[in-house]
C-alpha cells in the first residue's frame, strides 16, 4: 500500500496493526518497526536499555517522515510566496516596449 505524498511505503497491513494493538495515532509508514519494538518492550518488562536498537531504528524512521513533511511544506510555502509576489506586481503602468 502506498501513502500519497510520501516516498515510504506502508509495509505493515491493517490486520497486523490491529493484531499487534498499535494505536491509531501510530499507524504510519513506520508501524512495521513499532510492532517488534513493542514486543521487545513487553518481553523485557519495559527496561529502557534492553530494546535500544529497535527503538533507534523506529525513531530514525519517524524522524525521516517528519523531515520529508517539513520539506514538502517548505516547497508549498515557497510556491505560495511566489504566487503572492506575482499578484502584488500586477499590471505594469509602462510597457517594456516603451523603454526601448
Amino acid at each position: 500500500m502506498e501513502v500519497e505524498g510520501s516516498s515510504k511505503k506502508m509495509i505493515a497491513t491493517q490486520e497486523e496493526m490491529v493484531e499487534a494493538k498499535v494505536p491509531l495515532a501510530y499507524r504510519d509508514q513506520c508501524a512495521h518497526l513499532l510492532i517488534p519494538l513493542n514486543k521487545c518492550r513487553q518481553s523485557e518488562f519495559y527496561l529502557p536499555w534492553k530494546c535500544e536498537d529497535e527503538r533507534h531504528i523506529y525513531e530514525k524512521c519517524e524522524y525521516e517522515l517528519v523531515m520529508e513533511r517539513l520539506l514538502k511544506m517548505q516547497k508549498i510555502r515557497e510556491q505560495e510566496d511566489k504566487i503572492k509576489q506575482q499578484k502584488k506586481q500586477g499590471i505594469p503602468l509602462i510597457p517594456n516596449t516603451a523603454n526601448v
